[in-house]
């Protein structure tokens, strides 16, 4: 069973709001075989605090401006700004410092698992 429509209008929603914010290497990683606790990571990097905060900002902002507004259950690490974590029960979202993206390599560890194609809606209206 992949992600919801739900989790997937969300992670969608999140990816977008992370790359308006100049967000790198945004994935989203459809775990919902593999985790009965969530069904989608998003994962987000930058390159200092201050960004990643921004990113976490806007990122709540955009789901709480969903038709079925969605607000964080849970939220860890704001106090450093080097890896943020956002549960939405239907999705996590990592927001991370690119030293600590690289350290832990989220991406590696979930390697098996499909993702969810996003497409910055800036680079599309560029074209």
């Amino acid at each position: 069973m992949s992600a919801s429509e739900r989790a997937r209008e969300m992670a969608l929603s999140a990816a977008q709001a992370a790359a308006d914010k100049k967000a790198q290497d945004i994935v989203i990683i459809d775990v919902a075989d593999q985790m009965v606790i969530t069904d989608a990571f998003v994962l987000a990097s930058a390159p200092n605090e201050r960004q990643v905060q921004a990113i976490v900002d806007a990122i709540e902002e955009a789901l709480v401006n969903l038709p079925e507004k969605a607000k964080p259950v849970r939220r860890e690490g704001e106090r450093s700004g080097r890896w943020v974590l956002l549960d939405y029960v239907d999705i996590v979202v990592h927001v991370q410092h690119t030293e600590e993206r690289e350290f832990y390599a989220l991406d590696r560890l979930w390697k098996d698992c499909p993702t969810i194609p996003f497409v910055d809606r800036a680079l599309v209206e560029a074209e």
